[in-house]
């Protein structure tokens, strides 16, 4: 490896000392701590279940931004570890919950004979389409999530947005006409897939920026006129936009009496960034920041990485009105469009809440269970999986291609591929592919789109996964949000959450230099050097 090359200081050093920031250190980059085996969804406690539904309600991030604190790690070369077991595939276990009680924006006029009720207190209660959508109600297709469906339900009482997972059961064949068409069936899923992900969600409750869920029930039946139609109008608008775009769920019309779905329902956090129009550069500077603080906050409060952080897993809405430029009080570049930023979606996430406990196992999708969203190039997105895959495989920058992710479990560097290692460097590769994203899709003036870009080379030149190996890279989204301070972008008491639980959750990026530990030069200053390349050495044999 090369020399490491210093990056000069950014903004104003901060003279408060470390303990007046109240904040912890965040795990260090990209160093992982012993590699723990995925917990098998089997093994959760029936307890946990029970309480997630009840204990979370959606999060704002509009008043309660992060603030970090203590230096980030220099170089993205990985201490060696042993290779863990090959990832286990999750055992389906059966879904225990209470009886749920839907929430008021879920009509329950209908309640009938047309509700069937639990078999038992411990199974979820079984509703029919026409008890989710009953006339007058308004329902809207507005994204596919991974291994979901994404519908807005709105009635007199509010909005709210529910996420639809095919269960295994019964479903009529796909007719001539729509095997002519391409159409894939996503795979339906058990109910327990969708555990690991409620436990994530419930972890991210007390962190700003994240969705969480309110309920959950089973759908059961054919569907509704309502839901074909939005169905159907949803495809129509994605063909337009991308003719060669292939169909991933069922059409409606194929429901069966027995066809059934796991429901999540969650509070509505806007629309999705692909439908975003934007606009002005204060809108590309706050939907970057809000997104890369929120995960820097989750890396260090949970070991968070998201791992499927596309334009349709980010939600946008209006809170404010923007501020102008001669109304500012302050220099800095984050805060001023008046938008809210909700990230959604942990189906192929990993966390670990408890990973200061020797003995505490993560939560992690194993992905290894399906190749095909490496190999597959039906979306621009997919080459951020290949790269997070060959990044375990190889661990640099490079990309391989579709045809060499073809081996499940496949021996990388450090032992065969296990999604439950800590790698927060994939969050730096989701604000990578965001960051192209909205310049690419930029409907603001070429003026604005240049400026940012002007501002940004830098913290691109440390972004891009195309880099050479020579350039320094971020290793997580702690050490974007440290740049951004000390680029002046982002002030520090902007970082300061509400709550004083949630301030203590994110590292307090602006360190003195007593803080830096073995970069001192002999003459006691600090130099703050960018994480290199996330190269790493392969491992030796032992002796």
């Amino acid at each position: 490896m090369s020399k490491q090359t210093s990056l000069r200081k950014y903004g104003k050093q901060s003279k408060k000392s470390k303990g007046d920031r109240l904040f912890v250190e965040l795990p260090q980059t990209p160093v992982r701590n012993p590699p723990k085996a995925i917990e098998s969804i089997g093994d959760l406690d029936n307890g946990v279940l029970e309480e997630l539904a009840s204990k979370i309600s959606i999060i704002n991030i509009k008043d309660e931004l992060p603030a970090p604190s203590v230096p980030v790690r220099r170089s993205p070369r990985r201490k060696h570890q042993h290779a863990p077991a090959a990832s286990p595939r999750p055992t389906p276990a059966k879904l225990q919950t209470p009886r749920v009680v839907l929430s008021p924006v879920i009509s329950t006029a209908t309640e009938s004979s047309t509700i069937e009720a639990a078999e038992t207190d411990g199974e979820l209660q079984i509703l029919s389409w026409v008890d989710i959508c009953p006339t007058g109600d308004k329902i809207v297709k507005i994204a596919e999530a991974s291994y979901a469906e994404v519908y807005r339900v709105t009635n007199e009482r509010g909005t709210s947005i529910i996420k639809v997972i095919r269960m295994e059961s019964p479903i009529k064949v796909q007719t001539k006409a729509q095997q002519k068409s391409g159409l894939v069936d996503e795979e339906p899923h058990s109910e327990s897939d969708l555990i690991g992900e409620l436990k994530i969600s419930e972890w991210l409750a007390d962190i700003p920026g994240f969705v969480v869920y309110k309920e959950r029930y089973i759908v059961q039946g054919k569907a509704c006129k309502e839901l074909l139609e939005t169905h159907q109008s949803f495809h129509k608008k994605l063909k337009r936009q991308d003719p060669d775009r292939l169909q991933f769920y069922p059409s409606p019309s194929r429901y069966l009496d027995g066809t059934k779905f796991l429901v999540v329902e969650l509070g509505d956090a806007g629309i999705a960034l692909e439908d975003f129009k934007l606009e002005s550069s204060d809108q590309l500077w706050d939907i970057f920041f809000h997104v890369a603080i929120a995960l820097a906050r989750a890396e260090a409060h949970i070991e968070f990485e998201h791992r499927d952080l596309h334009e349709g897993n980010l939600c946008i809405r209006k809170t404010g009105e923007p501020i102008p430029i001669e109304d500012r009080d302050r220099s800095s570049r984050f805060g001023f469009s008046g938008l809210e930023i909700t990230i959604l979606d942990y189906g192929l996430s990993r966390a670990h809440a408890d990973h200061q406990l020797e003995n505490s196992q993560p939560i992690a999708y194993d992905l290894e269970r399906d190749l095909s969203i490496f190999t597959s190039e039906h979306a621009t997105q997919c080459e951020v999986y290949r790269r997070m895959r060959s990044f375990l495989l190889r661990g640099d920058r490079t990309c391989l291609p579709p045809q060499s992710h073809k081996k499940a479990y496949e021996e990388g560097i450090d032992g065969p591929i296990t999604w439950a290692r800590h790698e927060p460097y994939t969050n730096v590769l989701w604000l990578a592919y965001l960051y192209e994203w909205m310049v690419g899709h930029f409907r603001g003036t070429k003026k604005e789109l240049n400026a940012f870009k002007r501002l940004t080379k830098e913290l691109w030149l440390y972004l891009n996964p195309d880099a050479d190996d020579s350039v320094p890279s971020f290793g997580s989204a702690s050490d974007v949000v440290r740049f951004a301070v000390e680029a002046g972008w982002i002030e520090e008491d902007q970082l300061m959450g509400v709550r004083e639980d949630i301030e203590k959750s994110i590292l307090s990026i602006l360190a003195n230099d007593n803080d830096l530990d073995g970069d001192q030069d002999g003459e006691g200053n600090t130099e703050l050097v960018a994480r290199r390349s996330p190269r790493r050495r392969p491992q030796r044999s032992a002796v």
